[in-house]
């Protein structure tokens, strides 16, 4: 099982929460933040990532659902 991991560029306005929240599953690359891999292992701080970007741009999927973030 994988999860996927996408990041909205035109909502990211790279604070960086993300990176240092996991920064093995997230990198900044200039204005924007971006996963290091789209599909990862199940992992709580993908979706702790999610729940704590300022911008709201990152998704988690678990095949068609959406995981995170979470409500």
């Amino acid at each position: 099982m994988t999860w996927q991991v996408a990041i909205d560029s035109h909502h990211c306005m790279a604070s960086g929460v993300c990176a240092g929240t996991a920064p093995d599953l997230f990198a900044l690359d200039g204005t924007h933040a971006r996963p290091v891999n789209a599909d990862i292992a199940p992992d709580e701080r993908a979706l702790d990532a999610a729940d704590v970007c300022p911008a709201m741009a990152i998704t988690i999927h678990d095949g068609t659902q959406a995981i995170g973030p979470r409500p």
